[in-house]
């Protein structure tokens, strides 16, 4: 990450407008870390949320993008968790309808019978290889899953498909399926940043909290200090309660405090996006969740233009070592000829990898697959301060706001205060006041058009890109000139988003606050644009603007992104 030096000098410390104590820390910005401040926000508590990189840069950039009730948890099951989950998408669906979308899936059916032993096994706790799902079992879930699924219901119902009707929707498919089953998860389009919508409205909640990226905290010298990492600013605070939300380095946070813990067992998860014009429309808009003959769970979806494929579960002892490999590459894009048989992606198709490790607890000799995704909350402590240490352990991007529900109400308790709202209808972000409907939308995008002087294609965009908040960025911005090297962002538009969304770095703005990487449109020379308008706005120096776009540049080649 660039130093210090990123900063002209005539940036002001971050630090300088932090209180001396804060009734709660929370460690680490991931989604549960998020979710948890806007939690707490809400109930008038004054919290510190640091994060050591960036709001949702770890594995909270590089999921599924599903916000999914979790069919496949029913094998093993996880009831709870598929309820909570079913539930929670639901809820999204209404709470960020800017990000969040209903999306048909596709289950194909290889057999009648195929699966009844495994299943019947796995669910009485005992190993079994789940190979092939057959049209029995899979109508048997999915109708159990539409049960689970019915509170706050906006999506359609289950519905199966025999291997005719299937492949007149759906022509490429394997002609060795007997069918299909077809029901809806939902989509999360810009996960980074609905967690940074999280942390944005937690903050207009209670002006008195904070949430600061590109900072850490330590136990020095018996007391607890902050350090900006991009200034190396160090201040000295107190608290009651710290939250640690590290997720995988929820040990190394611990470690940091002084905590001698061995809470995490994570996994990796590799995903990749392609440019493949025949497998984006054999898709036809729709999700395949399939199970591979390796026995593993795989999916494929159109995204941003293009198809996101994943994913794979590997065991990994060092989260900060993680990345996709060039087996998993080779993996992900032959799995797909289970599916499509004539359909080939090549590596010159690739326009991004990603991988992020999952904060799973540790659980000695278990497969990956096995491990439980439902989560807890254990407690440690630090010595001699006496300062009790939550650490929030499993979760997921669908089931994040009901484990900061969760988490809350422990705080809460902790620090003798009581809630005052709930946040299961709470809309997030530009999800606020968003129109839905298509004529609600377009008359939204006219309102723009009119009061900004926009063209309609770009009012849609900047609607679909930000929901609600285009307002702000519009009403922030004097003019409106199309960036030079990429005509669909524009110059007030990357210098609001500096200004207004705690960016700290050009990876920040490249690979989260926008999704120009994401969707393929990344080049040097988008980059060095950018860069050119996020150091005149944020000041930074010759050498930091120099730094940033260096740092940016390596790690678009560590996503694989040919630019």
């Amino acid at each position: 990450m660039p130093d210090g030096s990123a900063r002209g000098a005539a940036m002001p410390g971050r630090l300088g407008a932090l209180r001396e104590n804060y009734p709660v820390v929370i460690v680490g910005g991931g989604i549960n870390g998020c979710g948890l401040f806007r939690d707490l926000c809400e109930q008038g508590v004054d919290v510190l949320l640091i994060e050591r990189t960036d709001f949702c840069s770890g594995a909270s950039a590089a999921p599924s993008r599903l916000i999914h009730g979790g069919i496949k948890y029913l094998e093993t099951g996880e009831f709870r968790l598929v309820g909570q989950s079913a539930r929670e998408r639901n809820l999204l669906l209404k709470n960020a309808p800017h990000y969040v979308t209903a999306l048909e899936t596709v289950l194909p059916v290889a057999s009648h019978f195929g699966g009844i032993v495994p299943s019947i096994k796995r669910f009485l706790g005992f190993k079994a290889r789940m190979s092939d799902r057959g049209s029995i079992i899979t109508r048997l879930g999915l109708l159990v899953y539409d049960l689970y699924g019915r509170h706050f219901r906006t999506m359609p119902k289950h519905r199966m498909l025999s291997a005719r009707r299937a492949r007149a929707e759906m022509p490429s498919l394997n002609a060795a399926f007997v069918g299909v089953g077809l029901y809806y998860e939902a989509r999360i389009s810009h996960a980074e940043r609905l967690g940074l919508e999280l942390v944005l409205d937690g903050e207009a909640a209670n002006p008195a909290s904070r949430g600061l990226n590109h900072a850490e905290i330590r136990l020095e010298a018996g007391r607890l200090e902050i350090i900006d990492r991009l200034t190396g600013e160090r201040r000295a605070i107190e608290a009651r309660v710290v939250v640690n939300a590290g997720g995988a380095w929820i040990d190394s946070v611990n470690a940091g405090l002084g905590i001698d813990s061995r809470h995490m067992g994570g996994t990796k998860g590799s995903h990749i996006i392609v440019r493949n014009r025949a497998l984006h429309d054999a898709l036809a808009g729709r999700m395949i969740y399939f199970g591979s003959s390796d026995g593993r769970v795989n999916l494929m979806y159109p995204f941003m233009g293009n198809v996101l494929i994943g994913a794979t579960d590997l065991p990994i002892s060092d989260p900060d070592g993680a990345h996709c490999s060039a087996e998993e590459i080779d993996y992900m894009t032959k799995v797909i000829r289970e599916v499509f048989p004539e359909i080939a992606v090549g590596r010159d198709e690739i326009v991004m990898t990603y991988c992020g490790v999952r904060p799973l607890p540790r659980s000695e000799g278990l497969d990956p697959g096995e491990i439980s995704r439902d989560h807890a909350i254990v407690e440690d402590t630090i010595a001699g301060l006496n300062i009790p240490v939550l650490a929030l352990i499993g979760g997921k991007w669908t089931t994040f706001r009901g484990f900061a529900e969760e988490a809350a109400d422990r705080v809460l308790h902790r620090i003798g205060a009581r809630r005052r709202r709930s946040t299961q209808h709470l809309a997030i972000g530009g999800g606020r006041d968003f129109a839905t409907a298509e004529a609600a939308f377009e008359t939204r995008a006219s309102d723009l058009c009119a009061k900004h002087g926009l063209d309609r294609e770009t009012a849609l965009r900047l609607l679909r890109r930000y929901g609600s908040r285009a307002r702000q960025a519009l009403d922030a911005s004097t003019g409106w000139t199309p960036l030079i090297s990429l005509p669909g962002y524009a110059r007030q538009e990357i210098a609001w988003l500096c200004r207004a969304e705690k960016v700290g770095t050009l990876d920040d703005l490249v690979f989260r606050r926008t999704d120009i990487a994401l969707s393929g449109c990344l080049t040097k020379k988008v980059a060095a644009e950018l860069a050119d308008i996020a150091a005149e706005t944020l000041e930074w120096s010759p050498h930091g603007a120099a730094q940033n776009l260096r740092h940016a540049l390596e790690t678009a080649e560590k996503h694989n992104i040919s630019i």
